[in-house]
């Protein structure tokens, strides 16, 4: 098969072509061609004006909720999502059921996900089913193809056992992800704790929750020399303390989500259940501070936390809904209209991320395997519900106006394109 990518503008930092407006050519999943008007004839044909490409896009916090609860997302849907979202790789948390704890599970999503567009990279459970008492075999499930370890969005809360995690994946310089919350405190929180949760009438969970976890993360990565990965990071106080940890030379580094950046309690007014997530939505200025945060390459890279729900889990009262919106479909458009420079998002969602989990980088020249995420960010454009390519449909984006599409992408001989 032969695929024509014509005038399209190169963004990525690695490639001698950076900045450029080129045509490429690849056959058979290879780029074959790269330069001025080539006009072989091709099996398809991408044109459109103000086109841009890049290396492939990497995610490293979804929910695809297969096996276990595919009556929310598959492993298949789920890819499908990740690629109209312009993502040609996704890390996945180990929350499914059962939980990613052991080498046949990661050998399971491996061999399973194998024929799909997108590149799946299981995330192996910190500690047996995920339960925060038991250290799981990371070894083992390292060795099966597991890019990183995590209890998803259970987070160690023992500092004993967090401990011995970090010391344990230091013998093959493997990488812990936390979303840093402290449980004992705001148990029972279902938005930020401040003045809108006391106008709402509803029990706060305060950023001590967060803060208090990545500190204490923070001096345990200083006292084993180890690495952690903070995402849903959503405070200025866990910024500050992330950027200080960081200038010390110590290996942490951090996400933030797309809503984050883009939402504040502020929008819990209507008490729209799509905007329930965990860690929730903050105040303005600390949204404002991870924007800020973002402009200046404090923060590593942007992890959509796509949480797929079904009908049921969100159209209810606000107490009763649960956590979590969709996002691999909608991290791209809802950063590009929040100003996010395209560049340095392209930059955050491939170099930094895979450099992060030491994962090799794509290219893009002549006689390499095409890896590549085709956008536009010009085009603006309502997001609709018709859109939605993941099974379920829990988004506050839907009906807002963007500016910046995916057009689709390339990978493993493979291609996805949005209509």
């Amino acid at each position: 098969m032969k695929v024509l990518i014509k005038q399209a503008r190169i963004i990525s930092p690695s490639s001698p072509f950076n900045g450029q407006t080129k045509d490429i050519l690849i056959t058979d999943g290879i780029i074959t061609g790269i330069g001025e008007g080539i006009n072989e004839k091709a099996d398809q044909l991408i044109e459109q004006k103000g086109l841009c490409v890049s290396i492939g896009w990497m995610d490293v916090f979804a929910d695809f909720a297969d096996p276990g609860y595919e009556y929310r997302e598959t492993l298949e849907t789920g890819a499908i999502a990740a690629a109209a979202g312009g993502f040609t790789d996704v890390l996945l948390i180990p929350n499914s059921k059962p939980v990613v704890d052991n080498k046949s599970q990661v050998e399971y999503i491996i061999q399973r996900s194998k024929a799909f567009v997108t590149t799946i990279h299981p995330m192996g459970s910190v500690t047996k089913n995920a339960t925060g008492d038991a250290l799981s075999e990371m070894y083992d499930m390292r060795q099966a193809g597991a890019a990183a370890f995590s209890d998803g969005t259970h987070p160690v809360q023992s500092p004993g056992i967090l401990l011995k995690a970090l010391q344990y994946v230091m013998a093959f310089d493997g990488i812990i992800i936390q979303l840093p919350g402290d449980n004992t405190i705001g148990t029972h929180g279902l938005i930020n704790e401040g003045i809108i949760s006391t106008q709402l009438g509803l029990p706060g969970k305060p950023a001590l929750a967060e803060e208090l976890m990545i500190a204490r993360d923070i001096d345990l990565v200083r006292y084993t020399g180890s690495k952690i990965h903070f995402t849903g990071v959503s405070t200025q106080k866990s910024i500050d303390l992330i950027t200080k940890a960081k200038a010390t030379g110590l290996r942490v580094s951090c996400s933030v989500t797309p809503y984050h950046c883009f939402f504040c309690d502020e929008d819990l007014v209507t008490y729209d259940t799509n905007l329930k997530v965990d860690p929730p939505l903050r105040s303005r200025n600390d949204m404002l501070a991870l924007r800020d945060a973002l402009r200046e390459g404090v923060i590593d890279f942007i992890a959509s936390h796509h949480s797929p729900q079904n009908w049921d889990s969100k159209t209810c009262e606000f107490e009763y809904a649960k956590n979590g919106m969709i996002g691999l479909e909608t991290c791209f458009p809802a950063m590009n209209t929040m100003g996010l420079d395209v560049d340095a998002f392209v930059s955050m969602q491939t170099v930094a991320v895979r450099n992060t989990f030491g994962l090799s980088l794509p290219e893009i020249r002549e006689g390499v395997p095409a890896t590549l995420s085709l956008f536009n960010p010009a085009v603006e454009y309502v997001f609709e519900a018709a859109l939605i390519r993941s099974k379920s449909k829990n988004s506050p984006f839907i009906d807002k106006k963007f500016k910046g599409s995916v057009v689709g992408v390339i990978n493993k001989n493979k291609i996805h394109l949005n209509n």
